[in-house]
């Protein structure tokens, strides 16, 4: 690669990067060892105090900050113009994006003025003969495509939970960007935003996922999956089979076909492991696996795994933790 640094976009919500984002520091700080050059990170708000600090202790050297009313929420024009005057300073040999929908706006936008393409969605990342190659789950997960980037800088899109992130302290130089605006950008006014109240807590953010499988039998005995998620604050997630049933809504399905996730704590309700599934969750931190079939294939990589009935063992460990949550 001609150029060095990698330079790692934020996405951001509630005063926090999104887990993606740090999973993106986390794995720039792996790679930037054969680029070269330093990590760096790009964030935009009305305040970017947090955000910057937040990227210093994941490991970005740096941090270009776009900051002031215009970046108070997501706007495509005005975020371009941030992410291209962070490219234009920090120079890098690989900029990543989210695979969000705003991520990925951003880096069709950002390649689209740069003249490059983009490698998206991607969930692996290596350096080979001196040039990235990613890996990208292409129709449905059927196919693993890897690809090579032919020019730079290189852009990509990240999927969340496809990398471990590990946050290793530090402080990162700030650096506040005079971003210059074009009238084009401010075409689009942001009047208000609204947000349905469901409830749910995300599984691409989530640290605790309990998730259910064919072994569930029906929509219905997801409630069983539900309480316990409710007592550990956790989300629910599903497996294909479970969603395919019709159990379960898209939204839910953890593997190759659904979401990557990446959570301290991941329980397996009723699921064989597939490599489908498998492919979604492996990075969890903790994987614990309940299933009546001894020789399911989830518990040759589970931490800890129980051979029983799902509806014999959850309420009771349900109950055991409403208990001690009471006791405390």
């Amino acid at each position: 690669m001609a150029k060095t640094g990698i330079l790692v976009v934020g996405d951001a919500g509630s005063g926090r990067l999104a887990n993606v984002t740090l999973e993106s520091i986390s794995k720039a700080r792996a790679l930037a060892a054969d680029i070269g050059g330093d990590v760096c990170a790009a964030v935009m708000g009305a305040d970017t105090a947090a955000l910057a600090a937040q990227a210093g202790r994941y490991g970005a050297k740096k941090v270009f900050a776009a900051e002031g009313a215009d970046f108070a929420t997501f706007r495509p024009g005005a975020y371009t113009d941030a992410a291209m005057a962070a490219i234009k300073a920090a120079d890098p040999a690989v900029v990543l994006f989210s695979g969000s929908a705003d991520g990925r706006d951003l880096a069709s936008a950002c390649a689209a003025r740069l003249g490059v393409g983009v490698l998206v969605d991607i969930t692996g990342a290596e350096v080979k003969d001196g040039k990235l190659t990613t890996v990208h789950p292409c129709f449905g997960g059927g196919i693993i495509a890897e690809k090579e980037a032919v020019a730079e800088p290189v852009i990509a899109t990240v999927r969340s939970g496809s990398f471990a992130r590990e946050e290793v302290g530090g402080d990162a130089e700030v650096v506040k960007l005079d971003v210059q605006l074009s009238p084009a950008s401010l075409i689009a006014k942001v009047l208000d935003v609204v947000c349905e109240e469901v409830g749910v807590i995300s599984l691409e953010e989530a640290s605790v996922i309990v998730s259910g499988g064919r072994g569930m039998g029906s929509g219905e005995n997801f409630a069983v999956i539900q309480a316990l998620a409710d007592e550990l604050g956790a989300a629910v997630g599903a497996s294909r089979a479970a969603v395919d049933s019709g159990w379960k809504h898209h939204q839910h399905q953890v593997g190759q076909t659904g979401k990557t996730v990446s959570p301290q704590l991941y329980i397996a309700c009723g699921i064989s492991g597939a490599i489908q599934h498998r492919a979604g969750m492996q990075t969890s931190q903790y994987i614990v696996a309940i299933n009546k079939d001894p020789d399911a294939p989830i518990f040759s990589f589970a931490d800890f795994g129980i051979v029983g009935d799902i509806f014999t063992v959850v309420p009771a460990l349900t109950e055991e933790i409403r208990k001690r949550k009471a006791a405390s």
